[in-house]
């Protein structure tokens, strides 16, 4: 089993102008650059379409596969982070309530987690879950 998936990868590419598919790929730096510029002006948004296969083979060969599944955890960070749902998935339970009682730490903390969830899980996972 994959631990990133191209199906996920393309789901999030349809919000990719926010970079959402590039921080799923475990590139931070792009995804908040493409933030900032709509995608590069959609331009880039748009070549990502072709792209997607390679960035997902680079996140395979990046992240560490394990009972945490990463396509689960970036589905409830995304639609659920405000509530911490990502953060009680990797069983974080004192943040997760946290979270909860605070929006995602007033959307910092999500913003924190859309760049360092997937090394959050690779760790978690090296660890054994």
């Amino acid at each position: 089993m994959k631990s990133h998936s191209l199906v996920v990868g393309y789901l999030l590419w349809i919000f990719g102008f926010i970079g959402a598919h590039r921080f799923y790929y475990g590139r931070p730096i792009s995804g908040t650059i493409y933030f900032f510029t709509l995608g590069l002006f959609f331009i880039g948004w748009l070549i990502d379409l072709f792209l997607i296969p390679g960035l997902q083979d680079s996140a395979e060969a990046n992240f560490v596969q394990g009972p945490l599944d990463y396509n689960l955890a970036w589905i409830l960070l995304t639609f659920l982070g405000l509530f911490g749902a990502h953060r009680f998935y990797q069983q974080k339970w004192l943040s997760g309530l946290i979270y909860l009682l605070t929006g995602g730490l007033f959307l910092l903390g999500i913003i924190y987690d859309y760049w360092t969830i997937n090394a959050q899980l690779s760790q978690l996972n090296r660890n054994g879950g």
